[in-house]
């Protein structure tokens, strides 16, 4: 399995190996699809912003994630590939397609442990693209466009809300903004903030529905994370 790794990950060659050790402390104890996970514990940020999750749910979490990252290291059928950045990224950032069977996304070097995450974001959108979006979002299985961007980052968000409650791996801020902004129901917000050039027609029948809403967040926001949301910061 490792060999096969290497393999597909020609120029994080590396970076992967401690990044495979990274996910099997993600996913310890997970051997087997019905394997009890630990008990969960409450995350609190610096801020003193908290959220607490049920075991069942965060096993049914677990369960997919160890089944999707079994195939994206043994499926034969196409190449997720993973490249070091130099600062931090969201999962979106660097998304590339290489032909039909390939995916390119990059990772934080800092942060090993977010390369399960950040695969999982590129393996659902090649899974789109190869005609296999039923086979693992049965959620969104003919979503497109803004709805399969935000059903792709809603799995993104509980596969990283697993191993920071589960896990215990450690905080790193572009995905702990998506999962606060997920857990208190500003993820339309997260997304249409931090990507104002994108989803148009989505964004004006959101903020025609929930005016408002904005500033809400923006505001929640600075609360949480002494910042300014993604999508609104100084360049």
């Amino acid at each position: 399995m490792i060999t096969k790794q290497l393999t597909r990950h020609g120029s994080s060659r590396h970076p992967r190996v401690g990044a495979l050790l990274a996910a099997a402390v993600l996913l310890a104890g997970c051997a087997a699809p019905k394997a009890t996970i630990p008990d969960p514990r409450p995350i609190i940020n610096y801020s003193g912003a908290r959220i607490r999750v049920d075991k069942e749910r965060m096993q049914a979490i677990q369960e997919w994630v160890t089944r999707e990252q079994d195939n994206i290291t043994e499926d034969p059928g196409f190449w997720v590939i993973t490249d070091m950045a130099v600062d931090e990224v969201y999962p979106w950032d660097g998304l590339r397609f290489a032909g039909a069977d390939t995916v390119r996304v990059r990772l934080d070097p800092r942060v090993s442990e977010a390369q399960v995450v950040m695969e999982i974001y590129g393996h659902l959108h090649l899974m789109a693209r190869m005609g296999r979006q039923e086979e693992w979002l049965p959620e969104a299985p003919t979503a497109v466009g803004y709805d399969l961007e935000r059903a792709i980052l809603s799995r993104v968000s509980d596969a990283w809300l697993l191993g920071r409650t589960v896990f215990g791996t450690q905080p790193y801020a572009p995905l702990d903004e998506l999962i606060y902004s997920k857990e208190n129901g500003y993820l339309d917000a997260f997304i249409f903030t931090a990507r104002p050039d994108e989803f148009a027609e989505a964004r004006a029948e959101w903020a025609r529905g929930k005016p408002g809403e904005a500033e809400a967040y923006r505001q929640w926001f600075v609360q949480t994370f002494s910042r300014e949301p993604p999508g609104l910061r100084p360049r």
